[in-house]
């Protein structure tokens, strides 16, 4: 199975026009921008994770024409998005558990604090985001994966999104856009 992973999108539509000037200057992509990375990246998916921060439903919707989306809200999603996604869920898919959160606070610890959302359930991977920065590392048997920002560069090096593949067990990789 192969999964196509991002997480803050931060795109903010209203009528299909971005709806604030601090978004326009920060982010320039487009949802149409959006709309073309992931049909070159994430045409043979069967499945899109989401691990928050889409600040507008347009996005969850344009996701949802790719593949079947399962997702959790971010800090700075909307009601609209709170009102139709958890903060956090647990997806087991083909024999692996993968935990969905968007995690919270600065870098530093970020990996322990994502890891105690699902302290009394057991994961094989935890997909995450909230820091924009990509990080692909096993500890302790876990595979901590959050797939950077397609759109947004603040605190990242660069723009990224990730595809999970699930066989006998659980790959990943970050794709640097």
């Amino acid at each position: 199975m192969k999964i196509g992973v991002l997480s803050d999108t931060h795109l903010a539509y209203t009528s299909g026009v971005l709806s604030s000037v601090k978004h326009v200057l920060r982010n320039k992509y487009t949802l149409e921008d959006l709309r073309q990375l992931l049909t070159r990246h994430f045409r043979a998916v069967e499945l899109i994770i989401h691990a928050g921060d889409f600040v507008d439903v347009a996005v969850l919707e344009m996701l949802q024409e790719f593949a079947p989306v399962e997702a959790v809200q971010g800090n700075m999603d909307p009601a609209a998005i709170r009102a139709r996604l958890p903060e956090q869920r647990i997806l087991e898919l083909e024999g692996v558990t993968i935990g969905i959160t968007h995690g919270n606070g600065g870098p530093q610890g970020i990996l322990e604090r994502v890891k105690a959302v699902f302290k009394d359930k057991p994961v094989d991977a935890i997909v995450f985001g909230h820091t924009h920065q990509p990080i692909n590392e096993r500890h302790e048997g876990i595979l901590f994966f959050n797939p950077g920002s397609p759109t947004d560069r603040i605190f990242a090096p660069y723009n990224s999104l990730g595809i999970l593949e699930i066989t006998d067990k659980i790959e990943s990789s970050i794709i640097r856009l």
